[in-house]
C-alpha cells in the first residue's frame, strides 16, 4: 500500500484534530504521522498527514466534508520540501563520545545535552536522512526516542497560502476575493 502525503488547513477550532482523526480511523486508514501547527493567518492551522491508502481520494474527499476543513490535497506527487526531526536519547559512556560527535557531525546533528552515561541529540531532516541518521546511530544504544510527524510544503508559488482565506464574523472561514 502506497503512503500518500496529505496537506490540509482547518480553522484553529477547539475538536477539529479529533474530527480529523476520527473520520480517517472510521474509514480505516491508517494514520503513519500527523504533524499540526499554527499557519501564517492566526485563525488557521496546517496539518500534515501521511496515510497509508490505496483510495487517497476518498480521504480527501472525506475531509472535505468537516465544515472545518479550508483546503485539502495530496501532495505526494508533488515537488515538496519534507522534514522531520528526532530527539534521541544515547547510552554514551565516556570512551565512546568522540564517536557520536563525529556521528552527528556527518548528520548535522546536535546534542542538546549531556549526562554522566547519556547524551541527546537532535537531528533533523527529510525522513529517509532521519532514518539513515537513527540506523546508524542504533548501535551505540538508543534509550529514549521521539521522532516528529512528517511536515511539507509543495516547492514554488502553488500550495496552501492561509492567507487567501478570512474569517468572516459568524467563525466561518471563507476565500478572500481578488
Amino acid at each position: 500500500m502506497k503512503k500518500h502525503t496529505i496537506v490540509a488547513l482547518v480553522q484553529d477550532q477547539p475538536g477539529v484534530l479529533s474530527r480529523v482523526i476520527g473520520l480517517i480511523r472510521r474509514r480505516g486508514y491508517n494514520i503513519e504521522s500527523l504533524a499540526v501547527g499554527h499557519s501564517e493567518q492566526p485563525s488557521i492551522s496546517r496539518l500534515t498527514i501521511v496515510v497509508e491508502s490505496t483510495q487517497v481520494e476518498q480521504v480527501v474527499k472525506q475531509l472535505y466534508r468537516l465544515i472545518e476543513v479550508i483546503k485539502v490535497s495530496d501532495v505526494t506527487d508533488d515537488p515538496t520540501v519534507e522534514r522531520e526531526m528526532v530527539l534521541l536519547k544515547l547510552h554514551a559512556p565516556i570512551s565512546v563520545r568522540h564517536e557520536i560527535v563525529a556521528m552527528c557531525g556527518v548528520f548535522d546533528a546536535k546534542i542538546v545535552d549531556v549526562g554522566s552515561s547519556t547524551m541527546i541529540i537532535e537531528m533533523s531532516g527529510t525522513p529517509s536522512k532521519v532514518q539513515n541518521f537513527i540506523d546508524t546511530i542504533r548501535s551505540y544504544g538508543i534509550k529514549e526516542m521521539m521522532r516528529t510527524g512528517r511536515i511539507a510544503m509543495v516547492r514554488g508559488s502553488r500550495g496552501h497560502n492561509a492567507d487567501q482565506y478570512v474569517e468572516s464574523g459568524n467563525g466561518a472561514t471563507a476565500p478572500v476575493a481578488n
